[in-house]
């Protein structure tokens, strides 16, 4: 019983970064912006939390640095591509790549620094229930925050108004911009949210899932959140379940090698990213047969306003 909450408790947590990262980058694609630079601004998140909370004393006020540091990139990509039209897909790896440049910058000062990290929920004799208790009692507020995150998505998108603008957009922006919809403008507001979330993704990281900073530590994790968008079928619920999936997986390897299976360790820290190309590989056979439900206008056209 112990062994098994452990494992769901690791699967949570190596889940979280996922989940909030690529819920941004869902709406980013429902507006029909293809945003290859999550990855970027996850490091520079990453970097920003930690600076920010170690300056700082305060895991919010890191957490909120973070934010601002992905949503501060976004602006870049969104200036870029809807202001200046240029390429969605060279701007996002031009982003990435800076933001793996600015983020060695930033944390530079930082190195084997440790802070605090995120404080735990815990309710008394609730958060004692072997095996539930810990799991849905006993987190900290960023993983409650993702669950949130992926349901107040799905309620903006499919029950309000301004959600069904923003999917309108997406699947149609010539239409949308011909009933006087600001394509650009939406547009620009959901790839600020989208880089916003990346950067609490990766602020998660310092803050709550290893207290200390290291240059790199995203570690791929952006383009995992890309995959899962697609994995997803660009719905909510989907996303989250796949992001507890390949949570499960990145975390395999760690439960692999303590029960000495004898497997390579090369072999199972590559496993996410295997697994990443396979999902990718299978969703784009089916959909060649199918047809792809993805937001039709995703990072094709340019639509001025009005």
């Amino acid at each position: 019983m112990e062994f098994i909450e452990a494992v769901l408790l690791t699967v949570i947590t190596a889940s979280t970064p996922l989940m909030l990262a690529a819920s941004g980058e869902l709406v980013v694609e429902r507006a029909g912006v293809l945003n290859l630079g999550a990855e970027g601004m996850m490091i520079v998140g990453a970097a920003c939390g930690f600076a920010g909370a170690y300056l700082t004393g305060s895991i919010a006020l890191g957490a909120l640095c973070g934010i601002l540091g992905g949503a501060a990139l976004a602006a870049v990509f969104g200036v870029l591509t809807l202001g200046l039209a240029t390429n969605q897909v060279a701007s996002g790896l031009a982003l990435t790549i800076l933001g793996v440049g600015l983020s060695g910058l930033i944390g530079a000062g930082y190195v084997g620094q440790k802070i605090v990290g995120a404080a735990q929920l815990y309710i008394p004799y609730i958060t004692d229930i072997p095996l539930v208790g810990k799991i849905l009692f006993g987190q900290d507020a960023f993983v409650y925050l993702s669950v949130a995150l992926v349901t107040g998505i799905w309620y903006f998108l499919y029950r309000t108004r301004p959600g069904l603008i923003l999917r309108a957009v997406g699947d149609n922006h010539a239409s949308a911009h011909a009933l006087g919809y600001p394509v650009q403008r939406i547009r620009f507001l959901a790839v600020l949210f989208g880089g916003a979330c990346a950067g609490l993704g990766g602020a998660y990281l310092p803050l709550a899932y290893t207290p200390f900073w290291v240059s790199g530590m995203t570690a791929g994790r952006g383009w995992i959140a890309l995959a899962l968008v697609v994995f997803g079928s660009w719905l909510p619920f989907r996303l989250m379940i796949g992001a507890y999936l390949f949570g499960g997986i990145t975390i395999l390897q760690l439960h692999a090698q303590g029960l000495g299976l004898g497997i390579p360790s090369q072999l199972m820290s590559s496993l996410p990213y295997l697994a990443t190309v396979i999902v990718l590989v299978v969703i784009s056979a089916l959909r060649g047969r199918q047809g792809s439900p993805a937001p039709a206008s995703l990072g094709l056209a340019f639509v001025p306003d009005r």
